[in-house]
């Protein structure tokens, strides 16, 4: 499928349908009362990112989208029907922007991000809605709301952890085979890569990032020159940046020259690209002699005189892909940021945190009342809540009943 990485459309919103003004007309019943319901809803138009699209090609040659227009009401209070929205699909990475104002309509940095790019237009008022106590047979109805139209311009920029740039034939489509299951078109002639292609490189089990391979960057990319300033873009949502750099020499250019001239075009472009974390790999070192490599890689490196990572590779022969993958891994993991979800503020307290908090206040107030305790003088008992030894019971008293039978027992042991 081709590569297409822009494109212009004009999108249509419906407009709402007219209300309706109508009278009820039933017989035996003389005065019946408006009964014109309202026009439907006209359809609107969304954006959806689709991670299974990776071009814009189905927007170059359909250029205009419009949406269907409500019903109009009628009567019986009936109101007109709602008319479909539309949804385009586009691909994860896409901008939209006002095509008169170069306004940033949206980013669909998401797969299945819905998007509202144009409203569409509400419907009118029958007569109906205008009865009141004092306008009895309302002849009054409005129009629908007109829907939005607005003209686009699409531009698509590739979401890639990485990203290889360099002058042509310096082993990037190589490289990115090398590494991932990317099968770009290689030659040895340049520009043989002619839009971006993606890669996954899997540096482990769950372990992987993405890829960007870019085509050859040449002296004037920033001003146009070789399309570079359409594929220095694709760069400005990676984070990490590989400058591939033919070390061989075999076309008889100086390395260092060539390194630095890139550099300049970076800078010339956008300020934040030539401020990204760029790593430096010296390919083709299969094509220099084994006791060259030593000293023509540390002639490069004094000479550049940058502090980035160096890293000495074949593609080719797959020497030093290991070491590269690994360090690259190790950064991405590093500047990925954590996905936190998103936390309702009414229950932004979890019930454990909760319970800590409520003993902890309990066992501060525990600590305060036992230490006022302790620092107060002691304090006098009421008597009611005194603490009454036991005392032996006193003998019970007789009663007369019982004196009388004492007696009477008595007199009888003395006769």
């Amino acid at each position: 499928m081709k590569f297409v990485d822009e494109a212009t459309i004009d999108i249509a919103a419906g407009n709402g349908g007219a209300g309706c003004a109508s009278f009820r007309r039933e017989k035996f019943i003389p005065f019946g009362g408006p009964d014109g319901g309202d026009g439907g809803r006209g359809g609107s138009v969304f954006a959806v990112a689709d991670r299974n699209l990776n071009t814009l090609i189905d927007y170059r040659y359909a250029r205009r989208h419009e949406a269907r227009n409500g019903e109009a009401g009628r009567g019986s209070d009936q109101y007109g029907a709602a008319a479909d929205d539309i949804v385009l699909r586009m691909p994860v990475g896409t901008i939209v922007r006002d095509a008169e104002t170069d306004e940033v309509l949206a980013e669909l940095l998401e797969p299945g991000v819905k998007v509202l790019l144009a409203k569409g237009g509400d419907g009118g008022f029958g007569n109906l809605h205008f009865k009141s106590s004092t306008n009895r047979a309302p002849r009054q109805k409005t129009p629908g709301w007109p829907g939005e139209h607005k003209a686009l311009k699409l531009e698509l920029r590739v979401l890639a952890d990485v990203g290889l740039l360099g002058l042509p034939n310096a082993g990037k489509s190589t490289l990115i085979t090398a590494v991932s299951n990317a099968r770009p078109k290689i030659a040895d002639y340049p520009f043989t890569t002619l839009h971006p292609n993606l890669g996954v490189v899997r540096a482990g089990p769950e372990r992987s990032f993405v890829v960007a391979d870019l085509p050859g960057l040449i002296e004037g990319a920033a001003d146009g020159a070789g399309l570079g300033h359409l594929f220095l873009r694709h760069l400005q949502r990676t984070r990490l940046l590989l400058h591939v750099v033919d070390i061989s020499g075999f076309d008889g250019n100086d390395p260092v020259a060539q390194a630095k001239g890139i550099v300049k075009e970076l800078r010339k472009y956008d300020e934040s690209l030539y401020t990204k974390p760029r790593w430096i790999v010296l390919n083709k070192l299969d094509m220099v002699p084994a006791e060259e490599r030593a000293a023509k890689v540390k002639d490069f490196t004094r000479r550049m005189r940058t502090k980035a990572p160096i890293f000495e590779i074949s593609a080719l022969a797959r020497e030093g892909l290991d070491p590269l993958v690994q360090a690259i891994y190790e950064h991405v993991a590093a500047e990925r940021a954590p996905e936190l979800p998103d936390v309702d503020p009414r229950f932004e307290h979890s019930v454990e945190s909760i319970a800590a908090t409520v003993h902890a206040e309990a066992a501060a107030r525990l600590a305060d009342v036992a230490a006022a305790d302790a620092a107060a003088p002691e304090a006098e008992v009421d008597p009611r809540f005194r603490v009454v030894e036991d005392t032996p019971k006193a003998e019970a008293v007789p009663s007369r009943r019982t004196r009388a039978a004492r007696a009477r027992r008595k007199e009888a042991a003395g006769d």
